[in-house]
């Protein structure tokens, strides 16, 4: 603290300020090498005491600053790698669902075409069926009606026999006779 006062006082003392108040004329060119030493001087003792107690912590703050700007760029960079790869497995869950949605439709055609073929066959069996039982309810009729008009026909060749004749024919054995003889004609 002394030695800091001290030379305060010789830098008060070798000023040109100083000189100017004691009369002489200051002239700015001309080499005052006491107030260069005094001045080298303090310049070296500001440059020591500023290395110890303000560059230090002022370096540290700049490296803490530094490292606190790489070690965010570097989770900028994580952060982004992994914002990539949610992105692609996003992507692919979409392809995905896309997918079975796709196949889910194939499936419901499928099921669709296939339950439209069972319902035409089933159609088409009902259909056939129902040409089969009128066919043979078609065929039942046309017995009926055929069975009725040899009926008719064999009445008829009696009544007409009979009057030929000139007598009643009705017993069952000329009927068999008749309808043996219609038949032998349907044969033919």
């Amino acid at each position: 603290m002394r030695a800091l006062s001290a030379l305060l006082a010789l830098t008060l003392l070798a000023s040109p300020a100083s000189a100017a108040e004691v009369g002489a004329k200051v002239n700015l060119l001309d080499p005052h090498y006491g107030l260069m030493i005094i001045t080298i001087t303090i310049f070296v003792i500001v440059m020591f005491v500023l290395r110890k107690l303000a560059w230090g912590p002022m370096l540290e703050a700049v490296r803490g600053r530094e490292q606190a700007l790489t070690d965010a760029m570097a989770a900028a960079e994580r952060d982004r790698n992994e914002a990539a790869k949610l992105l692609a497995d996003q992507r692919a869950a979409i392809e995905a669902a896309r997918n079975e949605a796709q196949r889910y439709i194939a499936e419901g055609r499928a099921t669709a075409e296939s339950m439209r073929g069972e319902m035409l066959e089933q159609t088409r069996q009902q259909q056939g069926e129902l040409l089969d039982r009128a066919r043979k309810e078609i065929e039942s009729e046309k017995s009926k009606a055929i069975d009725e008009l040899r009926r008719e026909a064999v009445d008829l060749a009696l009544a007409g026999a009979g009057k030929l004749i000139g007598q009643k024919l009705d017993n069952e054995t000329d009927r068999k006779l008749v309808e043996q003889y219609l038949n032998s004609l349907g044969g033919k």
